[in-house]
């Protein structure tokens, strides 16, 4: 995620617009880093909510309220004592730094009017909210930053506010071409990189999206490139930012199926693989962003009990897998014995007493051999041995190879398994594995012997010539969608010798036209262990074709007739249904 310089201006742009000459009515401190603000505006009540928090610092205006704490924390006491009621008369952004500066005036006890100024820095684990006067001086801030802990400044009461510069990085909205040539060619690095460790604001998804639009190779050093490319490079990097002067912002996020991947203020054509979403401003971006991310980084922490338990089963049965191998092999001789019985009945006449090899014709081959015997037997007590070691390993020839059927078959389950839960997005998803694990023997079911009824339906999309196509989330709704929900004639997809998801599409007894078999092959591709791949082959047939074998495991099905189609996995283009 590129939570830069650029995202923050279009924030600041999005607050101008709201929040000047706002009151601020509620001051709350939801979380020891977290501020909620409540603000009047002509247009009604709205809500900013600024996070510190290390791992997740953010802003942006939001329906949302949260409770306050019973006892307001000092930091927040301390704001509703000096800028309670107050009204913002700015919010700006030094340069292009991850800085808001709003400025508040209220009146002092003495009914003086006058200014201080509240300012967050989304720096990462450096994030912080600091009080200051007009003048610049720190009343206070959410996170007290002593000499012990930095270096480079302390943030207490007191102390004067500063923005360290600490990576000498120079502002990008003002840079002239011989300047920006100068700072490129010193420094020994691919130009992206070159360019995001130069300027201030500048993040790697930014600089990789300009070099891109300069048709330069990004992991070359700027070094190797002459003048005029740099110059070449700077003209985009000024028409690229000079949206950002102008106040252009067309807020988006880049997603992978349904998972979002990245977001921008500004356009990033470099995503070709990504689908972009266009909102109305950056602070439902960032509410959308992280409400989905938080979503889907839940469900995999929930989900982590299966993920443990299918990847201990796998473990031991590709263990068991390759053990069984290497004994089947150890019978690969056992035809060789059989041989060399059949020889010792023919030729054990010519045989000396106590001999230890019989040189024989082998009629199977019209080649001579020489048989090893055991001197202490006589040929027919070769013979016997030789077949009591032939049938010995055809037996166990036969069991292994049942032995190693089923256990490539578990094999092959527990792996649609694993891509059921990468598939899962709620709650109910993650029940449905469960419950089939459990039907499956691999989860003792608790308390009850009942079966749970899980309220789940498959993903439903519309393709481009408006046929209605269905992914199975999991093989209990695989079976379902295939073997009850499909007629004969409508189509099914899989991606082929790969765990995934069936694909129905629903024909309506008409022939279906090439987009939407495509559609429905790249939902095969990216619902299977091959999503992200370029090209994955496809297994397509009517229905009616699609057989259960009686016993098998849920999800596994048998086809003798197919067609196949190479597709990439991109669904970025494919319209979800509105069910």
């Amino acid at each position: 995620m590129a939570f830069d310089g650029i995202v923050v201006a279009d924030l600041v742009h999005e607050f101008r617009n709201e929040l000047l000459n706002a009151r601020l009515a509620k001051i709350v401190q939801p979380e020891p880093d977290e501020l909620l603000l409540t603000l009047k505006t002509s247009d009604g009540q709205k809500r900013l909510l600024i996070s510190a928090d290390a791992s997740l610092p953010l802003i942006y205006l939001t329906d949302e309220n949260k409770p306050a704490p019973m006892t307001a924390p000092n930091f927040c006491m301390l704001l509703r004592k000096h800028i309670g009621g107050g009204r913002i008369t700015d919010i700006r952004q030094p340069k292009l730094e991850r800085i808001i500066r709003f400025t508040v005036e209220h009146l002092d006890e003495m009914g003086d009017l006058c200014r201080k100024e509240l300012i967050v820095e989304i720096m990462g684990k450096h994030s912080n909210i600091i009080f200051c006067t007009e003048d610049g001086k720190i009343i206070d801030s959410i996170k007290h930053v002593p000499a012990q802990m930095s270096s480079v400044r302390e943030v207490l009461p007191g102390r004067e506010y500063f923005i360290p510069d600490t990576m000498n990085k120079t502002d990008p909205l003002t840079v002239d071409a011989e300047t920006f040539k100068g700072l490129l060619r010193e420094k020994p690095l691919p130009v992206s990189k070159a360019v995001y460790t130069s300027f201030t604001g500048i993040s790697p998804v930014t600089a990789e999206e300009i070099c891109s639009l300069a048709g330069l190779d990004s992991s070359i050093p700027a070094k190797e490139y002459p003048d005029d490319i740099l110059l070449h490079l700077h003209t985009q990097f000024a028409i690229y930012l000079s949206a950002v002067k102008e106040g252009r912002f067309s807020p988006a996020i880049y997603y992978e199926g349904n998972e979002p991947k990245e977001f921008s203020a500004l356009p990033l054509t470099h995503f070709v693989r990504y689908e972009r979403r266009e909102y109305g401003s950056m602070s439902e971006v960032l509410r959308t962003y992280y409400s989905t991310r938080s979503r889907i980084t839940r469900i995999r922490q929930k989900s982590s009990d299966l993920r443990h338990i299918v990847q201990t089963a796998l473990e031991r049965n590709r263990k068991k897998y390759d053990l069984q191998l290497r004994q089947l092999n150890d019978t690969k001789d056992r035809e060789k014995y059989k041989v060399y019985g059949e020889l010792i009945h023919t030729y054990g006449y010519n045989a000396e007493e106590g001999a230890k090899k019989l040189e024989a014709l082998n009629y199977y081959t019209n080649e001579m051999i020489s048989i090893p015997l055991d001197p202490a037997k006589t040929p027919r007590e070769n013979a016997q041995r030789y077949f009591a070691k032939y049938n010995k390993q055809k037996r166990t020839f036969e069991a292994l190879s049942e032995l190693i059927r089923e256990t490539k078959d578990d094999i092959t389950y527990l792996e649609s398994i694993q891509t059921a839960l990468d598939i899962a997005l709620t709650e109910d998803d993650l029940a449905g594995i469960r419950e089939e694990l459990v039907n499956t023997g691999y989860i003792k079911r608790r308390f009850t012997k009942k079966k749970v009824k899980i309220k789940n339906t498959p993903l439903h999309y519309i393709s481009s010539d408006g046929y209605h196509m269905y992914v199975g989330k999991n093989n209990l709704q695989n079976d379902e969608l295939t073997f009850s929900f499909a007629s004969g004639s409508d189509w099914w997809f899989h991606a082929k010798q790969a765990p995934g998801s069936h694909v129905i599409v629903k024909a309506n007894g008409e022939e279906l036209p090439d987009t939407t078999f495509e559609e429905a092959g790249r939902l095969a591709a990216y619902y299977s262990s091959m999503r992200g791949s370029e090209k994955v082959e496809i297994d397509y047939v009517e229905k009616k074709h699609v057989k259960k074998p009686k016993g098998a495991k849920p999800g596994f099905v048998v086809y003798y007739t197919n067609y196949s189609l190479v597709i990439d996995s991109d669904i970025s283009k494919i319209r979800e249904a509105a069910d």
